[in-house]
């Protein structure tokens, strides 16, 4: 664990409930010993691991049993225009399914119309982020 990580969470217990850690698809397969021991460090301590970028990576569906993901993020790049791409509706009804199956949260990433928002959650998607939802704002220091 990063010290600072460490003493953030030791000065103050409750922090970690209110944490989630987002870890890219890619890292998580390439790093996976690392990642797999890393939250088995800081699940303990209340933080949640979700796993971004969710079906555009290198998933290597054999690892991923092996971790303890609380959420998954579908990747923006099957969301978008997902009314009108059925290869798009396949997969990401794979994705939920697979994820549900390991009992993780989904979020699908990217949604900008009612029509795509309808659809992913038809589809069993628990929470949808995106432009249709609020445009991040950034404050410049």
């Amino acid at each position: 664990m990063a010290p600072r990580t460490g003493a953030g969470l030791a000065e103050k217990t409750a922090i970690g409930n209110r944490l989630i850690f987002e870890i890219s698809e890619t890292s998580a397969m390439l790093l996976h010993e690392i990642v797999i021991r890393f939250m088995a460090e800081m699940q303990p301590r209340g933080i949640a691991f979700a796993l971004d970028g969710f079906g555009a990576g290198l998933t290597a569906f054999r690892h991923l049993k092996d971790f303890f993901f609380d959420l998954v993020k579908i990747d923006k790049g099957f969301v978008h225009g997902i009314a009108d791409d059925p290869d798009n509706q396949v997969l990401t009804e794979a994705l939920i399914t697979v994820a549900q199956q390991f009992e993780m949260l989904v979020i699908a990433d990217g949604v900008e119309t009612q029509q795509e928002a309808a659809i992913l959650s038809k589809m069993g998607a628990e929470c949808l982020q995106g432009y249709l939802y609020g445009v991040p704002k950034f404050d410049h220091y």
